[in-house]
């Protein structure tokens, strides 16, 4: 039987797709490709330990307060080299944590909004050793 083996990709409407876009360049660090996506590539992400690695997919209760204060029906995560680091360039543009920093058994996770109310997860992978 054929089968889903990942997330390719992750796709969300927004108001103001460019400012959108501006604002995770400037304050996400991430790297907008001419055609204005961007793509992960998990060998250059220096918290994996090799190109292999995971990405979580799961659905939430339409109830639940786990997206809060976002009113947005999803919540992106996004693997972060140095939690710390980001939080520090977070909070200099006056961007704060809505929660977090949280220390788990596989990491450490912050949460931001984004200009257009989506919660944003940011998670520093803890080394599986």
């Amino acid at each position: 039987m054929a089968r889903v083996t990942g997330i390719g990709g992750v796709f969300f409407k927004a108001k103001d797709p460019k400012a959108l876009a501006a604002w995770y360049v400037e304050h996400l660090g991430v790297k907008l490709e001419d055609w204005g996506g961007v793509v992960f590539d998990w060998e250059a992400d220096r918290s994996a330990q090799s190109a292999k690695g995971a990405t979580v997919w799961h659905l939430a209760e339409a109830d639940s307060d786990w997206f809060a204060p976002s009113t947005s029906q999803l919540m992106i995560n996004y693997r972060v080299d140095d939690l710390d680091g980001m939080l520090a360039q977070l909070a200099s543009a006056n961007i704060k944590p809505v929660k977090g920093p949280d220390d788990e058994f596989n990491g450490r996770f912050a949460w931001v909004m984004d200009p257009e109310g989506n919660k944003v997860e940011l998670w520093e992978p803890r080394d599986p050793a």
